[in-house]
């Protein structure tokens, strides 16, 4: 607990360091001809003549309250624009999730199990490819194809299941694929141990030494490794949800960069962190239940 409560606070003052070295905020909201009356009251509105300490404190009271002040781009509160961008997110998230652990999962399992036949050939070429293309390029190709070429599925933006395929696919490939090699090495390695040969050495059945004695064993690194891929696609991916313009936490981090929004910088950067350290803390829980000799202290 006390380490995550310190991760929390490194990352507010790194957040608020970084977005103060981009230069004064007032910069992006006035022109050249404002006054310096003008300017001095947008600082103190602002609470830009307040020492660079009282300024960060200050935000990390209203932030510990829920307030994460008003974006100074969308002129709102940021916790509206947050909520307002979640739903596409963990839409897309979840879609991504779910195809990474249904292509990953039995394909490592294939692999394994047909360890040197044409299974694993084509498992091992998959988790290669998948882990060497970028995902800007994927996406580029995707809709090149099954959108410009074919006219299967629509170009972009968030709508109904057909506009998610693209993006879904795009996001979640490498995740399958780090997922497949994990798979196929956890269960190699299960499948050589001497519980498994014994377990065969009886007569039980295949169907059930595969996935009563080596799978269950197996998928204790792939699972916790989900869970963290699960809670960074959460988080917002910008390069997908650039790519696909999708309408949700990546896209809107990358716009408050480029308008120098501090307050929705901190924002997107404070609830992906917090995310990320509830995932670790889920993972933590998750090993103590699936291996009984992990003891949780």
């Amino acid at each position: 607990m006390i380490f995550m409560v310190a991760t929390m606070l490194l990352v507010t003052v790194l957040v608020f360091g970084l977005s103060r070295a981009r230069g004064d905020p007032r910069l992006m909201l006035l022109d050249d001809n404002t006054t310096q009356e003008t300017w001095d009251a947008w600082g103190e509105q602002m609470g830009l003549d307040r020492p660079l300490v009282v300024q960060y404190f200050v935000w990390l009271s209203r932030a510990v309250q829920g307030d994460l002040g008003k974006s100074l781009w969308e002129k709102r509160p940021v916790t509206e624009s947050l909520m307002q961008r979640i739903p596409a997110t963990l839409q897309l998230g979840a879609a991504a999730w779910a195809f990474a652990m249904l292509l990953g999962v039995p394909l490592g399992v294939l692999s394994a199990v047909k360890r040197g036949s044409i299974w694993d050939y084509i498992g091992r070429v998959t988790a290669t490819f998948g882990q060497a293309l970028p995902p800007f390029w994927l996406g580029l190709m995707l809709i090149l194809f099954f959108s410009v070429q074919l006219e299967w599925l629509p170009l972009g933006r968030r709508g109904g299941i057909d506009h998610l395929i693209l993006p879904a696919v795009t996001l979640g490939w490498l995740a399958a694929a780090a997922i497949l090699r994990l798979v196929r090495s956890a269960m190699l390695d299960v499948l050589d141990s001497e519980y498994v040969k014994l377990a065969r050495s009886k007569g039980v059945s295949p169907n059930k030494v595969i996935w009563k004695h080596a799978f269950r064993n197996a998928m204790l690194v792939p699972m916790t490794y989900s869970v963290l891929i699960l809670s960074g696609f959460l988080t917002g991916t910008v390069v997908t949800e650039t790519v696909f313009s999708w309408p949700g936490l990546g896209r809107l981090s990358v716009v408050a960069i480029q308008s120098n929004d501090f307050p929705m910088m901190a924002g997107t950067v404070l609830l992906g962190t917090g995310l990320i350290i509830l995932a670790n803390f889920a993972v933590d829980m998750l090993s103590v239940v699936v291996d009984p000799r992990i003891k949780f202290e």
